[in-house]
């Protein structure tokens, strides 16, 4: 029975990030939540190379964050796999300290190297202090994210705070010098510290590292590094293309459309200066429109709705103040099912999403407030209801390729479809991929984390999702 790479993931679109930085690189990535996980897929005929598990913890308090983990832990040492990833938030959101302690106790370890940088999505890490697209982590975006408000920069300080283990640095000066000198200084410091942050300049940083740190047995932060290290265990006869698999990781371009569903993955790029007009029926209109769906509150989905609209995709919006309103919220969300299902049984995409306006945002959690429920709460109510109108559309309209934005809109949207797991496929833009739902109906989904992707991305995804069904 051949080993595998045991990934425990804290979100759904998180999971699907750091996947397809394996499958991408020829390696076969299967993802699965913890609570449908079935002992019996690492046993399968086609066992995959990387295993997944996505605990959906980050909105769980620290202990039951601590207790999923642990048990995703336990089950992929006991599937077979013998190296294992952490996969967090790029920007430290979540229960970081009990997940990464969770895992190290489970193991009986002692020491982790931590990687948070992700420059290709903006993320870098100098001296410590993490930057997102050349902010400190303070001043971006993530300082008013309405659950794991980030409001300060320093990663070491960060960690300390959610963790009693010794938590250390190794600052760029060092990595530059090479994965020689790197290799030493992590063998230095691992007597030093359980936790070692490493800085992150560019992607010629996540090479050095990826090759000092390939005998590490436990890894963790964000996907990142990972597209690096899956080039050196293909490049080793992981993977069955491993002749390929570097140039496949490396593949910056266009691909050609999405054949068979276990076909290795590689980088899509965007059809050069094309606009896809969704709102326009598809070619192929038997096969239907794309259903897409955005929870997310971050200003780059926000961003990306707008661009779809202007795009000419039909859009409905979930209004939050009315969800917090019981004698109109039934009538509300059945009106957004008959909508959206008239437009896809017409062959038409269609996004629905929730309230992203900011004053209807802050007037939402106030009213909540009243109500007695928190930023958590109103998260979940809102992807709950969104989950709950997708399942209906697709039912009533037959539509079985999806676009998800946000993490917990993901993991609701998966679980009200009943999606037991999913094969990574192919990679949109960096983390970003399409994949195939595992048991059950076989969707074709794309769950996006809600601060990743292009402003056009919903519309290079939808083009992307109708090239894979022809």
């Amino acid at each position: 029975m051949k080993a595998m790479i045991g990934i425990v993931a804290d979100d759904i679109t998180g999971a699907n990030d750091i996947g397809i930085m394996y499958a991408k690189a020829g390696l076969r990535t299967d993802v699965y939540p913890l609570d449908s996980w079935n002992p019996a897929a690492a046993d399968a005929a086609d066992r995959p190379d990387v295993l997944v598990i996505d605990t959906n913890s980050r909105l769980d308090s620290p202990e039951i964050a601590y207790r999923k983990v642990a048990a995703a832990t336990r089950e992929l040492r006991e599937a077979g796999c013998d190296r294992f990833v952490n996969k967090t938030c790029s920007v430290f959101r979540g229960n970081i300290g009990p997940e990464f302690d969770a895992m190290l106790d489970t193991l009986g370890a002692s020491f982790a190297v931590v990687v948070l940088g992700f420059p290709k999505n903006g993320r870098t890490t100098l001296g410590g202090v993490h930057y997102v697209h050349g902010k400190l982590l303070e001043e971006s975006e993530f300082r008013r994210d309405p659950v794991h408000p980030m409001t300060e920069s320093n990663l070491v300080s960060i960690l300390r705070k959610q963790t009693k283990r010794p938590v250390a640095l190794v600052p760029i000066e060092t990595i530059e010098q090479g994965p020689a000198a790197l290799r030493a200084e992590i063998d230095r410091m691992r007597s030093e510290c359980a936790y070692l942050i490493l800085d992150v300049r560019d992607q010629r940083s996540l090479r050095i590292i990826a090759e000092a740190a390939q005998d590490e047995p436990i890894l963790c932060g964000s996907s990142a590094l990972s597209e690096e290290s899956a080039v050196l265990l293909a490049g080793k006869g992981l993977a069955g293309n491993g002749e390929t698999a570097g140039e496949a990781a490396r593949n910056d371009g266009k691909s050609e459309a999405l054949g068979e569903s276990d076909a290795p993955a590689n980088a899509i790029g965007s059809r050069s200066g094309e606009a896809v007009r969704s709102g326009e029926a598809s070619p192929k209109s038997a096969e239907g429109g794309v259903l897409c769906a955005a929870g997310s509150l971050m200003p780059q989905t926000a961003a990306q709705v707008a661009y779809a609209k202007r795009s000419g995709i039909a859009a409905f919006e979930l209004d939050s103040l009315v969800l917090l309103r019981p004698s109109e919220k039934e009538s509300h969300l059945a009106l957004l099912i008959e909508q959206a299902s008239a437009e896809l049984r017409a062959g038409r995409d269609v996004l629905l999403h929730a309230s992203n306006d900011p004053e209807k945002v802050a007037e939402t959690k106030r009213i909540a407030k009243t109500l007695g429920s928190g930023n958590t709460d109103i998260s979940r109510d809102v992807s709950e209801a969104l989950s709950s109108v997708v399942a209906a559309v697709a039912e009533r309209a037959g539509a079985r390729k999806l676009l998800v934005a946000g993490g917990e809109t993901s993991a609701a949207v998966c679980a009200a479809l009943g999606v037991a797991g999913l094969r990574l496929l192919r990679e949109i833009e960096p983390g970003l991929p399409s994949c195939l739902a595992l048991g059950g109906e076989p969707y074709r989904l794309v769950l996006k984390s809600g601060s990743f992707g292009s402003e056009p991305f919903f519309v290079k995804a939808i083009a992307h999702l109708k090239e894979a069904a022809e």
